[in-house]
């Protein structure tokens, strides 16, 4: 080895020795031990979003074994008692998660999920409001989306209205969004802007990149009733009536109709 390749080896030992005696070993187990709650929490993760919940669990409980405070896997076992219908569980894990990482918009935009499921809805709104906060999160337009129906839901119209559109903002092809205004509108009586709202719906629904489901259906059936198409209108009737016969959308038509 001639003086030049054994200097360079040298620099290269040196440097590698001097990275490593750099980390103390208590700073070493330290990080060992988050990449190790990280990666049992991935795993939890990607084995609920299989279905699979008892191996979703283990993985989770072992990444809390670890780090009892651990945001993100009391988010994801919060996400598994979810689907299991244990809603108390659920609650618990969710408001821990909530108190360890209060920034966090991705557990907020779950915790108030939940709570719009489960019906509470004031509860929900102030969740998915701090759900919206982080310019940066990644799912911003959805937690909008989810706050402005959450808005309807409680007669805050404007406030709805204002969420909507900042989520067709943010991202332009939002089927729910489009349709919850249309359907505000309507509601207005501003059928000009719910026609506009809708044709981008429908346009998607062209394209194949979204389906009808029931409360875009009865938008099109009272906007082809006001622009004087009764065969449109029966058609969005007819598939209101065959996809979704239980929809309180349906319930609503046979209202109208008689």
């Amino acid at each position: 080895m001639n003086t030049q390749r054994q200097l360079g080896l040298a620099l290269l030992l040196t440097t590698i020795l001097t990275g490593c005696s750099s980390l103390s070993p208590s700073s070493m187990y330290a990080k060992a031990t988050q990449a190790s709650v990280e990666s049992y929490t991935d795993l939890g993760i990607k084995y609920l979003q299989a279905g699979d919940a008892l191996s979703a669990k283990s993985s989770l409980k072992q990444a809390l074994d670890i780090n009892p405070d651990h945001a993100p896997a009391l988010n994801g076992l919060a996400l598994v008692f979810q689907a299991e219908a244990e809603n108390a569980l659920a609650e618990n894990y969710f408001r821990d998660a909530v108190k360890n990482d209060p920034g966090s918009a991705m557990i907020r935009n779950n915790f108030g999920a939940f709570l719009y499921a489960q019906m509470r809805y004031e509860e929900a709104c102030t969740e998915l409001s701090r759900a919206t906060e982080d310019p940066f999160y990644a799912q911003r337009a959805q937690a909008f989306e989810n706050l402005g129906r959450c808005y309807r839901l409680i007669g805050r119209e404007d406030a709805a209205a204002f969420v909507l559109e900042r989520a067709l903002t943010l991202s332009p092809d939002r089927p729910l969004a489009m349709i919850e205004l249309a359907d505000l509108q309507l509601e207005r009586g501003n059928a000009d802007a719910a026609a506009k709202r809708f044709a981008e719906f429908r346009d998607l629904v062209d394209r194949g990149l979204v389906d009808h489901f029931a409360k875009s259906l009865w938008v099109g059936v009272r906007l082809a009733r006001i622009q004087g198409n009764a065969s449109r209108s029966a058609t969005y009737a007819l598939l209101l009536k065959n996809l979704y016969p239980e929809s309180e959308e349906y319930k609503r038509y046979e209202e109208s109709s008689r």
